[in-house]
C-alpha cells in the first residue's frame, strides 16, 4: 500500500512540473548571456513557479472531482481525491497552503521588482486556480491553451529575467514564446487524449470544440514556430550562435507528431509516453535555448 507521502508527491504531479520549470531555466539562462544573473532573485523565480504549478495541479484534482471529469474509466494519470486517497476538504486546504508558500517565496521578489512582478504573480495565482475552477473555468470552456502559452512562456521568461535585470527587452518577450508554444503542446496531447470523456462531462477544450485534427495540426505548428524563434533571435536580435542547438528537438517533436497522428482515437491510453515525450522535448529545448544564450559563442 502506497505511504501517505508517496500519495502527496503523486498528486503534485511531478512530470508536469517540468512545464514550470522550463521557462525559468531559459530565462536564467538569458541572464548568464547578458551579464544579469542575480542567483538569489532567480532561485526563487524557480520556487514559486515550482509551488504555483504545484497548488494549480492540487485544486484541478479537486474541481474536476467535484465537476464529475475525473471517472472511473479515466485514461491518465490517476487522481487522488478520485480514487479517494486524499479528501477534498484536505487537497482543498494543501492548495492554500501552497499558494500561501508561492507567495511568501515572492515577496523578495516583489519588493525587488515592484509592481510588474506583484501582477505577475497574482495574476498567475488566479490563472491557476481559474484552470478548472469556478462556473467559467478556462479548460472547460476550452481557451486554457491560450492562457497555458502566455503564463508558461512570455510572462515567466520575461518576469524571470526582469527579476534579476528589472528590464525586459522586447526580444524577451519572442524568447518566451517558444517554451509557452511547447507547454500548449502538452495540453494537446492530454485533451486529445481525454476527447470523448471531456465530451461526455461537458468538459470543452479547444479539441472537444474543434477535433482531433486541428490538434494535430496545432501540435507541429507549435513546434515549427517554436524552433524558429531561436533562429529569428540570432538572425535579427543578435542572440548567440550557439542558441542554435535548441533545433536538434525539432526532428523529436516532428516523430512524436507522427506517432501521436497514428494512434487510433479509441486507443487514447498510447498516448501517455506520448505526453512524458512531449514533456522532454520542452524541457531539453529551453535548457539548449537558454545553455545556448549562457554560452560566449
Amino acid at each position: 500500500m502506497a505511504s501517505r507521502t508517496s500519495i502527496w508527491v503523486e498528486a503534485t504531479r511531478p512530470k508536469t512540473l517540468w512545464a514550470a520549470v522550463s521557462p525559468v531555466l531559459l530565462g536564467v539562462g538569458i541572464a548568464i548571456g547578458e551579464g544579469w544573473l542575480h542567483p538569489l532573485a532567480a532561485g526563487l523565480a524557480l520556487a514559486g513557479a515550482l509551488l504555483i504549478q504545484v497548488a494549480t495541479n492540487f485544486h484541478n484534482d479537486v474541481a474536476d472531482f467535484e465537476k464529475g471529469a475525473d471517472r472511473e474509466d479515466r485514461l491518465g494519470p490517476r487522481r487522488m481525491v478520485a480514487e479517494g486517497l486524499i479528501s477534498p476538504a484536505s487537497m482543498r486546504r494543501a492548495t492554500l497552503i501552497t499558494f500561501g508558500l508561492a507567495i511568501l517565496s515572492g515577496v523578495y521578489l516583489m519588493a525587488r521588482g515592484g509592481w510588474p512582478i506583484v501582477i505577475i504573480g497574482f495574476a498567475s495565482i488566479l490563472f491557476g486556480l481559474a484552470y478548472t475552477g469556478g462556473r467559467w473555468s478556462l479548460a472547460y470552456l476550452g481557451i486554457a491553451d491560450l492562457f497555458v502559452f502566455v503564463f508558461f512562456g512570455p510572462v515567466a521568461v520575461a518576469g524571470t529575467v526582469f527579476v534579476q535585470h528589472l528590464a525586459w527587452p522586447a526580444w524577451v518577450w519572442m524568447a518566451g514564446a517558444a517554451p509557452g508554444l511547447l507547454c500548449v503542446n502538452i495540453l494537446l496531447v492530454n485533451n486529445i487524449r481525454d476527447r470523448a470523456q471531456d465530451a461526455e462531462s461537458g468538459k470543452k477544450t479547444l479539441i472537444v470544440r474543434l477535433g482531433r485534427r486541428v490538434g494535430l495540426a496545432l501540435y507541429l505548428g507549435n513546434a515549427l514556430v517554436a524552433s524558429s524563434l531561436p533562429v529569428l533571435l540570432w538572425w535579427q536580435a543578435d542572440a548567440p550562435s550557439a542558441v542554435l542547438l535548441s533545433l536538434v528537438t525539432l526532428p523529436l517533436a516532428v516523430r512524436t507528431w507522427q506517432a501521436i497522428r497514428a494512434i487510433p482515437e479509441t486507443e487514447g491510453v498510447r498516448l501517455n509516453p506520448q505526453l512524458g515525450a512531449t514533456a522532454r522535448i520542452l524541457l531539453l529545448h529551453s535548457l539548449l535555448f537558454g545553455l545556448g544564450w549562457a554560452l560566449p559563442l
